[in-house]
C-alpha cells in the first residue's frame, strides 16, 4: 500500500503579486524552492491563511532571492497581495518509507526569507 505524505511545506508566506491574465500556477522564489526541496512543475496544495480558499496548482520558478510569491492565472482569484499562505508538496510512500521520512518546514519572515528550516 502507498501512502500520500507530507514531503515539505513552506509556512505563512506573503503573496507578493497576482497575474489573472498569465498562463496559470504558483511563481516562487528559487531559493525558497531549493529549501523546501519543491521542484518546477510540481503539483502543490495551496491553503490561504485569509479566507480559507485551498486549491492545487504547480510550481513555476521565480527569480532567485526575489521573495517572489505570484498567484498566476485562475489561482489569481484566490488571493490578494498581502494574504499569507501555506505551500504544501506531498510524497507517495510506502509504510516503510513514510515512518523513516522527515518532512521539511521552511518558515519565512515578512519579505519571504527563510528564517528557519525544521526537519519534523
Amino acid at each position: 500500500m502507498f501512502l500520500t505524505m507530507l514531503k515539505s511545506k513552506i509556512h505563512r508566506a506573503t503573496i507578493t503579486e497576482t497575474h489573472l491574465e498569465y498562463e496559470g500556477s504558483l511563481s516562487v522564489d528559487e531559493e525558497l524552492l531549493e529549501k523546501a526541496n519543491i521542484l518546477v512543475n510540481e503539483k502543490v496544495h495551496v491553503v490561504n491563511l485569509n479566507n480559507g480558499f485551498r486549491f492545487e496548482t504547480y510550481i513555476i520558478k521565480g527569480k532567485r532571492g526575489s521573495g517572489i510569491i505570484c498567484l498566476n492565472g485562475a489561482a489569481a482569484r484566490k488571493g490578494y497581495a498581502g494574504d499569507k499562505i501555506i505551500i504544501i508538496s506531498y510524497g507517495i510512500m510506502t509504510e516503510e518509507e513514510a515512518k523513516m521520512y522527515t518532512p521539511i518546514v521552511v518558515q519565512v519572515d515578512e519579505n519571504n526569507k527563510a528564517s528557519n528550516v525544521i526537519k519534523k
